[in-house]
């Protein structure tokens, strides 16, 4: 799939996600075979880009090319302000933020808000494309809400304001994450630009992946919820779409090895006293599922010390690795 100048290994894109998406997991996504991984979205007002949060969101230091960076806002000059300001700090591809249902977001009319004011959305894409040199790309919802669906309208827009890439999550903002991803608005935005389209929304293994592009004719797939505690969904769905085989999740040392060496990451990235509290999403995650994983969880997240976290889950996950090794 071609962005721009950027011609990505393959069609797998990692969805940004507020709190998730951060510097060390989206290294570790592209590295386990995401051909694309967009960032957590960066406020367009000018006074939070001090802040630690917003600095850490800016920090691309050590990740392959292309980095994509969200942005999210509702006014067009300060949404080509941010662009600018990304751009300056490494950004090589700029994603407007269309799509979040959060209230905090939609409240100030950005995020998936926007999607009511169709006049709004073309002044701030036609903002955000003059600004910067780079390509820039956008995330959608199929619309407001199941009696408003004009995804296809805002495509038509976002093609015609020099967007070069869309991605587009088959809910209403109304919907939130609730009930299932309906696929037929993306296929007629397909049917309806000529820029690559990429769909969202409740793909969680290989084989949906496969008849969601097959169905929509979409272009790629974007990943989220699906890849939190499973990073390496990537290269399982890669390699069926590639092949047809499908392979099954890593065996348990490997994934024990990916989390603690994610949980590092984690620390040198936040420092301790943040880190540790980050890492205690990642490690529910990897630990959903597992035998005694409730209790294990009960004991970590009361930890405050990183050594002594990611003891715990070292040793958590040896039990269940010699749990194993003992049954066989």
């Amino acid at each position: 799939m071609q962005i721009g100048p950027y011609r990505l290994k393959n069609n797998l894109v990692l969805a940004p996600m507020a709190g998730v998406t951060d510097r060390p997991f989206r290294q570790l996504c592209r590295r386990l075979g995401a051909g694309l991984a967009v960032s957590e979205m960066v406020s367009s007002n000018s006074l939070l880009w001090g802040s630690a949060k917003t600095r850490r969101r800016a920090d691309h230091t050590g990740e392959p090319e292309p980095r994509s960076v969200q942005i999210v806002g509702a006014d067009p000059a300060l949404m080509a302000e941010a662009a600018r300001y990304n751009v300056d700090r490494g950004a090589q591809i700029i994603d407007i933020n269309m799509g979040c249902p959060a209230k905090k977001v939609c409240n100030t009319m950005a995020g998936s808000a926007l999607l009511k004011d169709e006049r709004l959305v073309a002044r701030i894409l036609e903002a955000v494309v003059a600004a910067v040199p780079v390509p820039v790309t956008l995330k959608i919802r199929t619309g407001w809400d199941p009696q408003h669906r004009n995804g296809v309208t805002i495509a038509r827009i976002a093609e015609a304001s020099g967007i070069q890439a869309l991605a587009v999550h088959g809910r209403t903002r109304a919907c939130a994450f609730r009930g299932q991803a309906e696929y037929d608005t993306i296929a007629a935005i397909k049917a309806a630009v000529r820029i690559p389209v990429i769909a969202n929304g409740d793909i969680c293994t290989p084989q949906q992946a496969k008849q969601v592009l097959e169905y929509t004719a979409a272009d790629g797939i974007m990943i989220g919820r699906a890849a939190q505690g499973r990073p390496w969904i990537f290269g399982i769905v890669d390699h069926y779409l590639k092949t047809g085989e499908l392979l099954p999740d890593p065996p348990l040392p490997v994934i024990r090895d990916l989390l603690l060496g994610h949980l590092r990451e984690l620390y040198a990235f936040y420092g301790d006293h943040v880190g540790v509290r980050v890492a205690r999403k990642h490690i529910s995650w990897y630990s959903k599922g597992q035998p005694g994983g409730a209790a294990f969880r009960q004991q970590v997240n009361r930890c405050e010390d990183p050594r002594e976290q990611w003891h715990l889950t070292k040793d958590f996950f040896d039990r269940l690795i010699e749990r194993v090794g003992l049954a066989a």
